[in-house]
């Protein structure tokens, strides 16, 4: 069955939808400890959100680059989530999807949130054809991302390591069952319209 070219893809339950970030130790290590991001943490900033355990991989180097050595599984309410997507914008124009670049823009400096489609990965961190969600978070969304939503925050460093080291013994079939178990998240029709053409 192929796969559409937009979907949400994670680990959810009734209740939660996990989504993972990458931190230097010193953020990193206190919020898996404690269950909530340090004073460190700044709510300020924009903070982007990635349902998918290998884009996250991709984007950290397997727990590797600068910066990025400590990934969190931070497990937030389904609530929050949708309601972030709700308020949503695309990160760029698209054609028909906006008006113009002038209604985009506008809509881009109102929206808490912003959206962007990026390849997902395979184990070997290689582009699919399909593509998978990545959520910015900004002023009210990155305060309540904060505050409000998460449900647990948990260090996923050492799984990370353990699935990239399968995957340079040339294992695959192992490193696969040790992902996390992702499924199509379920939104209502036409809930991503504004976000996808």
């Amino acid at each position: 069955m192929t796969e559409p070219k937009h979907r949400i893809r994670a680990l959810h339950t009734d209740r939660t939808i996990t989504v993972y970030q990458a931190y230097s130790r010193r953020i990193g290590l206190p919020a898996a400890r404690d269950g909530r991001f340090p004073d460190l943490w700044q709510r300020d900033r924009m903070t982007w959100i990635k349902p998918s355990f290998l884009w996250m991989m991709y984007r950290c180097g397997w727990a590797t680059k600068e910066g990025q050595e400590t990934v969190l599984a931070v497990e937030i309410t389904r609530e929050g989530f949708e309601w972030a997507l709700s308020q949503a914008c695309l990160s760029h124009y698209e054609r028909g999807l906006h008006t113009d670049q002038a209604a985009w823009k506008r809509q881009l400096r109102r929206s808490p949130a912003r959206v962007q489609w990026d390849p997902e990965r395979d184990l070997h961190l290689q582009p699919l054809p399909h593509r998978s969600l990545q959520l910015g978070l900004t002023g009210e969304a990155s305060r309540r991302y904060a505050d409000e939503w998460i449900v647990s925050l948990s260090d996923v460093t050492p799984l990370a390591r353990l699935i990239h080291g399968h995957v340079r013994d040339g294992d695959l079939e192992t490193a696969r069952e040790l992902l996390p178990d992702e499924r199509p998240y379920p939104v209502s029709d036409g809930a991503l319209a504004h976000l996808h053409r």
